[in-house]
């Protein structure tokens, strides 16, 4: 009797699993299939070929799949190189309190390139992987100007704050607030355009609008102060290093993959106005599929035309991480961050960077999304990088995050599931 199990069954989605096989015929070759449906119904899978051992089992966390989405040993493959079966999509949850993802898991005799509704599996089971640790609670926020959403641990608190921040496509995501809150903070996912009855599209960064978030989150009888933290990706991640800035709430900055200067916006924070650099967007490649590449687009912010649009790094009291991909292809993440660091003091910052991995580095539940239709854009976008070494920022530089997070606000409760 074959029998397919996933250990354990319920997990967070930023934990890893133990896939195993038993009851196979020595060194039969099998293939594995993981697959699972998005809120928008979106068949996300990814396969890989397995021989089994002398014993008839296969175990992806040593045995080293032979070929399909992968190969060699991933203990956690199946999961991290999903791939959409419609071009572009980009695996986001949406729900994140309400349900996880599930994820089923299916053996097949033999070499199964595809499956069809006749191909039956000789065993299979289902993964839940949620966002939230049980007992977590999503707080709408809608306070004055600020909109989103809270996420607290169980339990009294008052637990470390941090403020999540997602870039230029707008609207409210959740799923990074859902995994940090699970490790012990209190997470204040932002939404700052295109999201309930905030501006439409973004004509400016208004700071005060991120001041205002900054006290809400501090004033909650639940979240720890004096400080919080922020982090954000692209767009947010420029956000993330204006906050650190000028605002001294801000102790602790993970910056992802952003930039170091205004980019066709300005910031305007009380008498203060930052001018943007243009984009010069008829520098625009259409890449592979005929994708976006917007590399190209961002001036060389080291003309001297442009210093006036730096933010001032050198006014952040607190800690900044930098996390770097160098094969994103959205912007010249590791030159903004050097440029960034070089006006900091040595000790205050810190450049995690990783060859091979592209723009949107999130938790290491996320697949690779190297290119997504997007809002705004009237054609899909190049992110970059390569599924493997992606795959390997991913979970390293999650470690490094919370551990970053929890040393300089004080260490967090890690919830289980």
């Amino acid at each position: 009797m074959v029998e397919v199990t996933v250990t354990p069954q319920s997990s967070l989605a930023d934990r890893p699993v133990q896939i195993r096989v038993r009851g196979l015929s020595p060194s039969q070759l099998v293939t594995l299939r993981a697959s699972l449906m998005d809120e928008q119904g979106e068949c996300f899978q990814a396969r890989a070929f397995f021989r089994a051992d002398g014993a008839g089992e296969v175990d992806p966390g040593c045995h080293a799949a032979l070929g399909g989405s992968y190969a060699g040993v991933w203990p956690m493959g199946l999961f991290w190189f999903l791939q959409p079966d419609t071009l572009f999509r980009r695996l986001v949850k949406r729900d994140v309190a309400g349900s996880p993802f599930l994820v089923r898991l299916e053996v097949f005799d033999g070499l199964c390139l595809v499956t069809g509704p006749k191909d039956q599996p000789l065993a299979s089971c289902v993964a839940e992987r949620w966002y939230v640790c049980p007992g977590m609670q999503r707080v709408p926020i809608r306070e004055g100007r600020v909109r989103g959403a809270l996420f607290l641990p169980p339990g009294p608190g008052p637990f470390p704050g941090v403020i999540d921040l997602f870039g230029g496509a707008g609207g409210l995501i959740e799923f990074r607030a859902g995994l940090l809150a699970s490790r012990g903070f209190a997470v204040l996912a932002l939404a700052f355009f295109a999201y309930d009855d905030l501006p439409r599209t973004l004509t400016q960064l208004d700071l005060e609008y991120f001041e205002e978030a900054a006290e809400l989150l501090l004033r909650h009888p639940k979240v720890r102060g004096p400080g919080l933290g922020v982090i954000g990706v692209s767009k947010g991640a420029e956000v993330a290093l204006a906050m650190a800035s000028f605002l001294p709430q801000v102790v602790a900055t993970v910056w992802i993959n952003g930039t170091a200067f205004l980019h066709g916006n300005p910031l305007v924070y009380k008498d203060l106005r930052i001018p943007p650099i243009p984009y010069h967007t008829e520098r625009v490649i259409f890449a592979e599929m005929g994708a976006l590449d917007n590399s190209a687009i961002f001036a060389d912010p080291r003309d001297p035309a442009y210093s006036a649009s730096a933010i001032p790094a050198e006014k952040v009291r607190g800690k900044v991480l930098f996390v770097v991909g160098e094969a994103d292809r959205s912007f010249n993440s590791k030159l903004f961050a050097e440029l960034a660091m070089a006006r900091m003091p040595p000790e205050s910052c810190r450049l995690l960077s990783y060859p091979g991995a592209g723009h949107l580095i999130e938790p290491p539940c996320s697949p690779l999304c190297s290119i997504s239709s997007i809002r705004g854009t009237p054609r899909p976008v190049v992110w970059g990088g390569e599924a493997q070494p992606h795959a390997k920022a991913q979970e390293h530089s999650w470690q490094e995050i919370v551990q970053f997070l929890e040393l300089h606000l004080g260490s967090a409760t890690t919830m289980k599931l």
